[in-house]
């Protein structure tokens, strides 16, 4: 760990200067609320905050309101300047980001930043150089918009064992989740309207294919656990291959399915922990609270030692949102300018493996379709038995040319769980594997 150092306070009363990187919606947002609350601000703060430069892409874009003296498509020179002390980056992105942000906590300014995808890729470094400055780096609406989970698992829980992180993190795809499961619509069809209605961006890859969900659990694992987990580390799938059958199982199982982010410490036979990070469509029984989590909101569930389990649920996206947790942020960070000293950095201690993803333990929801003749249950049962894999619950209902196998496992490691859903895609005995989906909850 990089040693720590404190910059001394401005002092009461003195102004903090603002570099905003980003106008779009969220900029945009943050840039209103710091101008229409400016009075509230410095009351909380101790001294007002002056957005002294707003660094933007497109200089000849119209912005009505804003003082065009203010804006510079340099954002390196503009957080270089002497008279910025807290850079707010709202860009998105990576490597652009990662350059500016750099560049602005090895001048000595405390950095907030909404880039979810930048803390996932780039933590270490950044946490590094915000210590080698003392100055803060703060991105509570990296995770969920306006819920609060960064500041809790940094500090509400700093003193406890969090032992599971599990949320639905990415409201694009629980907005389409919900309305498949409500509505009995595909989900091609609740994509266009997703898009139609914004939800969802042209190209929804991110969201749609889990990389969203897979930033935001890397970021919360490494928070829950003090590890370093990267995006890369997180095993992700999407929710592309959920089909109207699949919500039919749900139903039937008494439960709904949602893209989970899942973050779990783990102990091994030998008593050695490690550490797991995964994002997947999975089955949530009704009477899990994230069950009833729906449209577009966030939630996420947390499982501590002493605090037992916790929920945070709210509006996970939007401008007005992700700009409030922003800018609780820079409330924090600017008083800590002001008054001296530093807010609670990057705790990594631990250096916990990565668990591979094969040695996971799920349960598994297997619907399918079979030949309707003595000693078929039989042979599927001898599948999962040759896997090791126990079956919890099997249900047998009748087809006009054959019949249906429903069969919830228990607790399995995901490599001879998948091993076995192959071995019975060969089994005569079975005509098609209707759905396959995780359980959780």
């Amino acid at each position: 760990m990089t040693e720590q150092k404190f910059k001394p306070g401005k002092g009461i009363g003195q102004t903090v200067g603002v570099a905003l990187l980003g106008m779009g919606t969220v900029g945009a947002e943050v840039l209103r609320l710091l101008e229409e609350r400016s009075d509230e601000f410095a009351a909380r703060i101790g001294g007002p905050l002056e957005v002294r430069g707003i660094a933007v892409s497109n200089l000849s874009k119209p912005r009505p309101g804003v003082d065009p003296e203010k804006l510079t498509d340099d954002a390196l020179s503009l957080v270089a300047r002497d008279d910025i002390d807290l850079v707010i980056e709202v860009i998105g992105g990576i490597e652009y980001p990662r350059e500016v942000v750099l560049a602005a906590l090895r001048a000595g300014k405390s950095v907030v930043t909404a880039n979810k995808a930048l803390i996932a890729a780039h933590a270490d470094e950044l946490a590094a150089a915000a210590d080698e400055s003392g100055v803060d780096l703060f991105f509570e609406a990296a995770v969920a918009a306006a819920i609060p989970v960064v500041g809790p698992l940094r500090r509400s829980l700093a003193g406890d064992k969090v032992n599971q992180v599990m949320g639905i993190v990415n409201g694009t795809t629980n907005f389409i989740l919900d309305a498949m499961y409500t509505r009995g619509a595909s989900y091609d069809e609740m994509l266009a309207e997703a898009t139609e209605l914004g939800y969802a961006e042209a190209d929804p890859s991110a969201d749609v294919d889990g990389f969203d969900a897979a930033s935001k659990a890397a970021i919360l694992a490494s928070l829950a656990f003090h590890t370093r987990v990267s995006g890369e580390d997180v095993h992700t799938e999407g929710i592309r291959d959920i089909t109207v059958a699949d919500i039919e199982a749900a139903k039937a199982a008494n439960s709904t399915i949602k893209l989970l982010a899942i973050c779990e410490r783990l102990v091994d036979e030998e008593g050695k922990e490690s550490v797991s990070a995964s994002v997947y469509p999975a089955l949530i029984p009704s009477s899990h609270p994230l069950s009833s989590v729906s449209e577009s909101y966030n939630a996420v569930f947390v499982e501590a030692e002493s605090a037992g389990r916790l929920m945070f649920y709210g509006n996970g996206a939007g401008g007005g949102p992700t700009a409030s947790a922003v800018l609780g942020d820079v409330v924090a960070v600017a008083r800590n300018i002001v008054l001296g000293g530093r807010g609670p950095g990057e705790s990594t201690y631990a250096s916990l493996p990565i668990a591979n993803f094969g040695d996971v333990r799920t349960r598994y929801h297997v619907d399918m379709q079979v030949d309707d003749r003595l000693g078929v249950l039989a042979e599927v049962a001898s599948v999962f038995s040759e896997q090791g894999v126990s079956l919890k619950t099997v249900r047998q209902e009748g087809l006009n040319d054959g019949a249906r196998l429903v069969v919830i496992t228990h607790s399995a490691k995901e490599k001879n769980l998948e091993e076995t859903v192959a071995k019975l895609k060969e089994l005569d005995a079975v005509k098609a594997i209707d759905s396959v989906i995780r359980m959780e909850g």
